[in-house]
């Protein structure tokens, strides 16, 4: 294993872990537009199951813009030639692993607002690490189940430990970046 090996492997894998990176953003961009809450407003041991900032055109608002955006990155690698879209396979079950990848990420956010919502923080409040990394839990969860031989030729083997090292690394930051510029836009109430 050489640098170049592992420098391929990073961008790959970030490139590949994209479709995960956008439903979260989007969910809040659609989820303006959608009344319903995920959790019809009921509460479980007096807490709200999710709270106001969980509706169902975020979820599939988001969860469906990360599967457009990896059919993109998918026609830019056919444009280029490549025969397994440089990492998602075939055709069908590259679908699949972009709905695992797009939904994941969606159920991780939701995974964690429960989590917050019974250790009594409040929607917007601050949970380090729990808000970084909640939706990347998902989608590699998610993706495990249905797609383990992906996952472990994508982010494990290899060179491709170091992708996913990567990832972990910088995921707090860009976490960050585009929270500031959501709250920046007006789209977010917390610039966290």
């Amino acid at each position: 294993m050489d640098v170049a090996d592992v420098a391929i492997a990073i961008v790959l894998g970030l490139w590949l872990f994209l479709p995960a990176m956008l439903p979260n953003s989007a969910a809040v961009v659609f989820g303006k537009m959608g009344k319903t809450k995920i959790d019809f407003g009921r509460s479980w041991r007096g807490k709200r199951i999710f709270g106001d900032g969980k509706s169902w055109a975020g979820l599939f608002g988001g969860g469906f813009s990360g599967i457009l955006l990896g059919l993109i990155l998918i026609g830019i690698s056919a444009v280029f030639g490549s025969p397994d879209y440089w990492g998602y396979g075939g055709f069908w079950g590259n679908v699949g692993i972009l709905a695992c990848l797009s939904f994941g990420a969606i159920f991780g956010d939701l995974t964690a607002a429960f989590i917050k919502r019974r250790i009594g923080l409040e929607r917007g409040a601050k949970a380090p690490i729990l808000d970084q990394y909640d939706f990347v839990i998902g989608a590699f969860v998610l993706t495990s189940i249905f797609f383990p031989g992906w996952v472990y030729a994508t982010y494990i083997e290899g060179a491709h430990i170091f992708a996913l090292i990567f990832l972990l690394l910088v995921m707090f930051f860009i976490h960050r970046v585009m929270n500031i510029i959501g709250y920046r836009a007006g789209l977010k109430k917390e610039p966290w």
